[in-house]
């Protein structure tokens, strides 16, 4: 997951102009309108992607996940931090401890290209559904994605031989044009739909300037996780560093969710990675609180 701290460093390259308005992910009034209380229903699970209590996990990981279901919370996603995917812990001691406060452990953040094999079996052993690479970074050419596109199908058969699923969470860098192609289109039409499937995390969908729907459309039933994660409103265009509070920010993701469930996302994480005077404990609650009243179709 270090990784992912890097990428946030590259502001420059998210500044190259690509940027696209973002009318399209904001309501009229300007700010999101994901919560509906007059109709619909709600999310069958409310996630958080635990990167985003990442401090408090160092220090605590059963304190933070006690207060991560008192929030509310009842799914979670791992990543694969300083003491591995289980904390230091046996896979089946951390799965227990899950289970008995009450958290569905259903997918981790991992690196899949180091200790694979090993990792795939603990985490099927324990009735995890995906193994998720959260970053590869920015590639120099197409070639290089192709040879990526051939990886996560060998990653993915690995995996599936294991008894779990693959899937591959999007940054931005996916969405850039690349010598006239675009990478995550090239990713989509050229891995295995059996082998790899895909989360999306939708601020990097938005924050090159996509629209998360017209993918989730396009690929229907390959993107089966999700991050919501809002931007805030006074974020410039090449800040790449940005997440706030959910319903705070400037994405509108009601018709995202709605069109994510109705094309094969089963399940979504709240995710923020930047907090002004607020904690990151203090935002997960809001968080959940917030994902608590989204009312979907």
């Amino acid at each position: 997951m270090n990784n992912r701290r890097k990428f946030l460093k590259l502001g420059a390259v998210m500044a190259s102009g690509a940027f696209l308005p973002f009318q399209f992910c904001s309501s009229p009034e300007g700010k999101s309108a994901l919560v509906n209380n007059n109709a619909g229903r709600g999310l069958s699970n409310i996630g958080i992607q635990l990167y985003s209590v990442k401090d408090q996990m160092d220090e605590d990981v059963r304190n933070t996940l006690e207060k991560i279901a008192a929030y509310g919370y009842d799914t979670i996603e791992g990543y694969d931090g300083g003491k591995g995917i289980f904390w230091g812990m046996q896979h089946r001691a951390f799965k227990d401890m899950t289970s008995d406060l009450g958290l569905k452990f259903i997918s981790t953040h991992a690196n899949v290209f180091e200790g694979l094999e090993q990792k795939a079996s603990e985490a099927a052993e324990i009735d995890l559904k995906y193994l998720i690479c959260p970053y590869v970074g920015p590639q120099e050419s197409m070639d290089d994605f192709k040879r990526l596109a051939d990886e996560f199908n060998r990653i993915g058969q690995v995996c599936k031989d294991k008894g779990i699923r693959f899937a591959y969470h999007n940054h931005g860098y996916t969405f850039e044009p690349l010598e006239g192609e675009m990478p995550q289109d090239f990713l989509m039409e050229n891995t295995d739909p059996e082998l790899v499937y895909y989360e999306m995390d939708f601020y990097w969908v938005v924050v090159p300037g996509h629209d998360p729907e017209a993918y989730l459309r396009k690929y229907s039933d390959r993107f089966k996780l999700g991050h919501i994660k809002d931007r805030r409103k006074d974020a410039s265009p090449g800040e790449a560093d940005a997440s706030t509070e959910l319903g705070t920010g400037m994405i509108d993701f009601l018709p995202i969710i709605k069109t994510a469930k109705e094309n094969g996302m089963d399940y979504f994480f709240a995710e923020q990675e930047r907090f002004d005077n607020i904690t990151s404990m203090e935002s997960a609650e809001k968080n959940a609180q917030y994902l608590k009243n989204v009312k979907v179709s």
